[in-house]
């Protein structure tokens, strides 16, 4: 049994064993002040993990870019292969925003569930980011580097890297150790990223004891139908995304299934992407996608291309309007989509990004904002299988964007 093969069954493991301790320890100690200290202090185990990882994406993206871009070798290269890769995400994103769109109006759970609303005054305790044209387009890029790398901003550090990589292959001999020492560190960021890995069963077991301990198996029943028509609706984006990959590349797209199956688990049982990123990097580049592409497609990926949280913010924007009795027309609803395929790329970075957005949208077609406490005793739930899908859509992405360079090797 190869590494990764190991590491993927210590953590479904960790997630069968992590289940089975929350619920163990929700019957023995029912009262909420002892669950909720043992959620708090077995989720630090999850913390410490989540933090080594967010130490390595920084420097991971800020080497790995500068030297894919600087190997390009020049502007027409570097454009064309973004443009391609913006095609697609933007492709992508609709795609997920309409399947969202025409499930929820399918299966109209907000409806259906004949849940109890809470009062439309009542906060959702959520902070409110407000968008425009200027916040979002100075949000990308850095008024320092330093800063940028300390609060992960990708998108932010990614306009760094790019400056920096065509600069370095500007000016050729001078700017070739820079090269060399950014490919140094990517490597042996790649080898701390082999380390922290090695924690991370212990990280999925505290997560989801901590999610069960607090939430209960309970929980899964009284949403079960709107939590199992969401996840219909990933499987369903899942199998869209991976026909077109066949397509594309035709068998090899199950070789791609076997490849990131370790960074799929790991952010479905973290309910992180960025946790998965590390890992999805390295299995991408020994699928056969040159350096280059993954640390170039990769980066932007993360902050243009998160199709999982892209159909979640449709189903969840107009479950919560049927749970209210508001009848959308389809060309009010087709214009919520368009803004929330705008909004959401200036939101990178913000914790529980899907919820900001979606509370901003309700706001702007007069839906209550209170709705959201309808989906936050699950909302964890569901980001886990949005997390995963994220995971899969820029997998996808960086193969095809290979393909269609020529540069994806066999």
């Amino acid at each position: 049994m190869t590494s990764g093969n190991k590491l993927t069954l210590w953590i479904f493991i960790a997630m069968v064993a992590g289940i089975a301790t929350g619920a163990l320890y929700r019957n023995s100690f029912p009262d909420e002040a002892s669950l909720k200290a043992f959620g708090d202090n077995i989720s630090i185990l999850t913390d410490i993990f989540l933090r080594l990882v967010k130490m390595i994406i920084a420097p991971l993206v800020l080497s790995t870019l500068v030297v894919g871009v600087a190997k390009l070798g020049d502007l027409n290269a570097v454009g064309r292969i973004g443009g391609r890769a913006l095609l697609w995400f933007i492709s992508a994103s609709m795609v997920s925003l309409l399947l969202g769109m025409l499930l929820v109006n399918l299966f109209e759970p907000g409806i259906t569930l004949g849940l109890p609303v809470p009062e439309a005054t009542a906060s959702s305790g959520l902070d409110h980011h407000e968008f425009n044209l200027r916040t979002f387009v100075t949000h990308v890029f850095p008024k320092s580097v330093v800063e940028a790398m300390a609060n992960n901003e990708i998108l932010q550090i990614v306009v760094f890297s790019l400056l920096l990589g065509v600069a370095c292959a500007a000016t050729g001999e001078k700017g070739a150790p820079i090269v060399n020492a950014m490919d140094s560190l990517g490597h042996v960021m790649l080898k701390v990223t082999g380390m922290v890995m090695n924690v991370a069963p212990v990280a999925v077991f505290a997560a989801m004891a901590a999610v069960i301990s607090q939430k209960g198996l309970g929980i899964l029943f009284t949403y079960g139908k709107f939590i199992g028509q969401f996840y219909l609706g990933l499987l369903l984006l899942w199998v869209i995304l991976l026909l077109v990959c066949w397509a594309i590349i035709g068998r090899r797209t199950g070789t791609l299934i076997g490849r990131i199956k370790d960074p799929l688990l790991l952010a479905f049982s973290t309910a992180s992407s960025e946790a998965a990123y590390p890992r999805t990097l390295e299995q991408l580049e020994r699928f056969g996608c040159p350096n280059r592409i993954v640390s170039f497609i990769l980066p932007l990926g993360y902050s243009f291309n998160l199709d999982g949280s892209m159909m979640y913010m449709t189903f969840a924007s107009l479950f919560i309007a049927q749970a209210y009795g508001i009848d959308l027309s389809p060309t009010e609803q087709l214009t919520m989509l368009l803004v929330l395929m705008v909004t959401s790329k200036g939101i990178a970075g913000v914790p529980r990004a899907s919820l900001v957005v979606i509370a901003g949208t309700l706001a702007m077609f007069d839906i209550p904002e209170a709705g959201l406490l309808l989906l936050l005793g699950v909302d964890h739930l569901l980001d886990m299988g949005r997390s995963a899908t994220n995971v899969v859509g820029n997998a996808v992405a960086t193969v095809v964007v290979s393909k269609w360079e020529g540069m994806l090797e066999k």
